[in-house]
């Protein structure tokens, strides 16, 4: 385990949290089961084609909203549990949704946000795992310029953003010029009721 933490941003990282097998077969399971979903944005006022492709499952009906989006939730599959129990051990933390992210190529990305939604409580943690094409992470505070740092993310690794950093911080993926194949990115995180 790593710990990349900044500022008052917890980071830590496992590279190795998948072998190379187990990454590989997750990557397929999940890129032909997955209910992949082309949403649009909203962004100063205007709606774009998210360029990426996203799906939300969890333990029960709910839902998520980000930037004028709202996602109805699928219930996790059998195999999905398994991988959020294997995740939640490690982390100690436990969660109840995840936002998967497919990132189709090198011109799919995530702009500078911040996952601050309300619903997701006063202090926010992701755990983020990643499948497939190698893309460097960007994270930056808000205020204190001098608090920034890249990370590449690597096939099978596992990210934890915990502490402030959803708070202090905002995070990007961005677009490359360099060709990248497919990637997958399980965002799990919890979703709290009625917030």
């Amino acid at each position: 385990m790593i710990d990349a933490s900044i500022g008052t941003a917890k980071l830590l990282i496992w590279e190795d949290f998948l072998n190379q097998t187990e990454a590989d077969s997750w990557f397929e399971h999940f890129n032909s089961t997955v209910q992949w979903q082309s949403e649009q944005v909203k962004v100063f006022g205007k709606i774009y084609d998210q360029p990426r492709l996203t799906a939300l499952y969890a333990d029960e009906e709910r839902s998520y909203t980000y930037a004028g989006l709202t996602l109805k939730a699928f219930s996790f599959t059998e195999k999905m549990k398994l991988l959020k129990k294997e995740i939640e051990d490690l982390t100690g933390h436990r969660y109840n949704s995840c936002l998967f992210n497919l990132y189709r190529n090198e011109k799919d990305s995530n702009g500078w946000h911040a996952d601050d939604e309300p619903e997701l409580g006063p202090t926010p943690v992701i755990a983020s795992l990643s499948l497939g094409a190698t893309r460097r992470f960007h994270i930056k505070h808000k205020t204190d310029k001098t608090l920034k740092q890249s990370i590449d993310l690597k096939h099978g690794s596992l990210f934890l953003m915990g502490g402030r950093s959803q708070l202090d911080f905002k995070h990007q993926l961005p677009k490359t010029r360099t060709p990248k194949a497919s990637r997958i990115n399980l965002t799990f995180r919890y979703i709290f009721e009625g917030l």
